[in-house]
């Protein structure tokens, strides 16, 4: 089988512990676009911060962002975007702000977030910043339910961290009861992630692959999170990081090493190594 497009989770598969990018990484991308196949990242990252680690590995492809809910090369020409609207993005705030939990509203040019006023606040406010570079701005605010009365945003996504998991699980469960039309994942512990129903990486690339004219048997997808399930079981090969929990990896037709292991660039080289280069 020869596989026409690759698509790389970001954080925990392409990305070291250190958040860094290995050089055998960048060497393995920089080695299976010279055969031809089209590279693409699928994260549940805001658009600008996916667009930072393309540029690393010098992609100008569509980037599959915000779990799928915008994918896109620019802000300007979006090839697929899918918001949540106005009233919805409230509700679903307003829900949120009566658990213990770091809140973000995520637009994909900026994030609007809640203060939380706990000794754990630092541990919360850097596991939700990981992604989000210094030129994607976020403002913290007081109550974002009140901003977004006077403000009002439609994101593509908001997502929550929670400091304990009955929390979580409660939040959850009346976000699915209350409020139709949305769906929720989750790319680390502790988090949870809304989207409107109907998004997932699975069907961005569905989307970008009717774009292109690749269906998603000839798609290999990488992933290590509960968010890269759905992909990883629906493309033509599905591989899951050593390092992701059993779940994923159970569900995967192929588990590479881990993301300090080089997993991605060990994959790449066994699975493209091989193949022809094609005629894109």
């Amino acid at each position: 089988m020869a596989y026409r497009l690759l698509a790389l989770d970001v954080d925990g598969t392409l990305l070291r512990s250190n958040h860094r990018l290995a050089k055998q990484t960048k060497d393995a991308i920089e080695f299976v676009k010279k055969k031809g196949v089209y590279v693409t990242l699928a994260t549940g990252r805001a658009f600008p911060s996916a667009q930072k680690v393309a540029n690393a590995l010098k992609l100008d492809t569509d980037l599959i962002t915000h779990d799928g809910a915008f994918i896109s090369s620019s802000f300007e020409t979006p090839t697929f975007e899918r918001r949540l609207n106005n009233e919805k993005a409230y509700h679903i705030v307003e829900l949120l702000e009566k658990y213990r939990c770091h809140i973000r509203v995520m637009h994909e040019k900026y994030a609007i977030g809640n203060k939380v006023r706990q000794k754990n606040y630092l541990i919360a406010k850097m596991t939700i910043g990981i992604g989000d570079p210094l030129f994607y701005p976020v403002t913290f605010v007081d109550s974002v339910s009140n901003y977004l009365l006077n403000e009002p945003v439609m994101p593509p996504k908001i997502h929550a961290y929670f400091f304990n998991e009955r929390d979580r699980i409660k939040a959850k469960e009346q976000l699915i009861k209350e409020i139709p039309g949305i769906q929720l994942t989750a790319s680390s512990e502790g988090a949870l992630e809304i989207l409107s129903q109907g998004i997932s990486k699975a069907r961005g690339l569905q989307i970008l692959g009717q774009k292109l004219g690749i269906s998603l048997n000839e798609m290999v997808a990488i992933g290590s999170s509960e968010n890269d399930i759905e992909m990883i079981t629906q493309v033509g090969l599905g591989v899951a990081m050593g390092n992701a929990p059993k779940i994923i990896r159970d569900q995967a037709d192929w588990v590479t090493r881990s993301n300090d292991q080089h997993g991605v660039a060990y994959m790449v080289r066994e699975v493209f190594r091989k193949q022809l280069n094609m005629q894109f």
